[in-house]
């Protein structure tokens, strides 16, 4: 009988087993979705499906940089021996450059190459983060990965107009240890910085502060919430008398992008 996509699917949801290996199971038992179920537990297969339950903590990062375009892909995984294995890292360095060169969607060519890997590793294995950062005119694109036991664990691209490469390369550098949530103050969700501001506000008063100097407690320490947060206010790594934003110098980062592996 003819076998369906929608029949391929179907056994894939039911068993948690890669495409090809689902079309196979239903080529070989006459498209009988028992029957195909069956053969894959035979075949030790169908246990995918458990493996897709474990959560997936590890993995490795990749960034790839192309010119203007620059790109960060994390796969993840169960375990840190599978992480730094030469196939793993192999395969999400193929993707980040797939990803560099023809845009984010270019991770579901992969699907099948994921899949063969997830049977034959018997681990929860999936493509995690994915970002693409494009520098237009009078603009740089920089990028620094972390490296832990030959695996990418901490990646960053960033656009910086008015910079060259080196002070952009420097930006990259301090997002990866003091990683920033936010690019600027006006990035902040107003409900996060509300909730904060009404923290720090009961703080204040159970150490019994004056109520006439509260405004200014609560500015202070909202200030520094900030600085912790956000990359423009944050003290520049490799000179902590100055900010972010001082180091620039003028210059101005229009957007950024982290990936922590476990993170």
């Amino acid at each position: 009988m003819s076998i369906t996509a929608k029949d391929v699917q179907t056994l894939r949801q039911m068993t948690g087993v890669g495409m090809m290996d689902a079309k196979k199971a239903l080529e070989a038992n006459d498209g009988d979705m028992e029957a195909s179920t069956q053969w894959l537990r035979v075949q030790g297969l169908a246990s995918a499906a458990k493996r897709a339950e474990r959560e997936a903590g590890e993995g490795a990062v990749a960034v790839v940089r192309n010119a203007n375009v620059a790109a960060i892909v994390e796969m993840r995984c169960e375990t840190d021996f599978v992480a730094k294995s030469e196939d793993f890292v192999s395969l999400v360095d193929e993707i980040a450059a797939r990803v560099c060169a023809d845009g984010e969607a270019a991770t579901a060519q992969f699907q099948e190459s994921i899949e063969k890997m997830l049977t034959t590793l018997k681990e929860n294995i999936s493509i995690g983060r994915v970002y693409r950062l494009e520098a237009q005119s009078g603009e740089v694109v920089e990028t620094y990965n972390h490296y832990q036991a030959g695996r990418g664990v901490n990646a960053v691209a960033v656009v910086v107009q008015g910079a060259d490469e080196e002070v952009a390369h420097e930006i990259a550098v301090h997002i990866a240890f003091a990683k920033p949530l936010y690019l600027s103050r006006d990035d902040v969700p107003s409900a996060e910085v509300d909730a904060e501001r009404k923290t720090v506000e009961e703080i204040s008063r159970n150490e019994g502060k004056p109520d006439a100097a509260l405004p200014k407690i609560i500015e202070g320490r909202l200030n520094g919430w900030f600085k912790e947060r956000v990359l423009l206010e944050q003290p520049y790594v490799k000179d902590e008398k100055q900010s972010v934003q001082q180091f620039l110098n003028g210059a101005t980062i229009r957007s950024f992008a982290q990936v922590v592996v476990g993170g």
